[in-house]
């Protein structure tokens, strides 16, 4: 269940493969060094059953809000636009999303960290964030 980690931030530490996964589902050189080159800050929180993930950086900042397992259209932070639906699978948020390319975002959260595993063609992209102090 969610409820533990809801309102805690967490902050990117690590990435692997984030500049193949970006190049690969269309975004520019620019964008992919600017997008690269910062660390993100991840907080989830619930209101009534509608989650709100906002992810906020110096480089851009962007919120989704979402009810589990309902479609929405969502404009992703490079500016591509997607319909994507969440679900839950114990501590995991699964975001599918559809557009050009089909994407996955499994979102998993622990105490201490945030793992995001985000999958698209044959590139597995993997970020790892730390749950930041109150």
């Amino acid at each position: 269940m969610l409820s533990a980690f809801l309102g805690k931030r967490y902050k990117l530490q690590k990435s692997e493969h984030f500049e193949e996964f970006l190049k690969a589902v269309g975004v520019g050189m620019l964008t992919r060094k600017m997008g690269s080159s910062v660390s993100p800050v991840v907080e989830l929180t619930e209101n009534n059953g509608l989650y709100t993930l906002k992810t906020t950086s110096t480089f851009k900042s962007s919120e989704i809000k979402f009810k589990l397992g309902e479609e929405f259209d969502e404009e992703t932070p490079d500016g591509r636009k997607v319909k994507s639906v969440c679900t839950l699978d114990g501590n995991k948020l699964i975001q599918k999303q559809k557009g050009d390319k089909e994407t996955t975002i499994e979102r998993e959260f622990t105490p201490s960290e945030m793992k995001a595993i985000m999958k698209v063609d044959d590139i597995v992209c993997t970020r790892l964030y730390k749950a930041q102090d109150e």
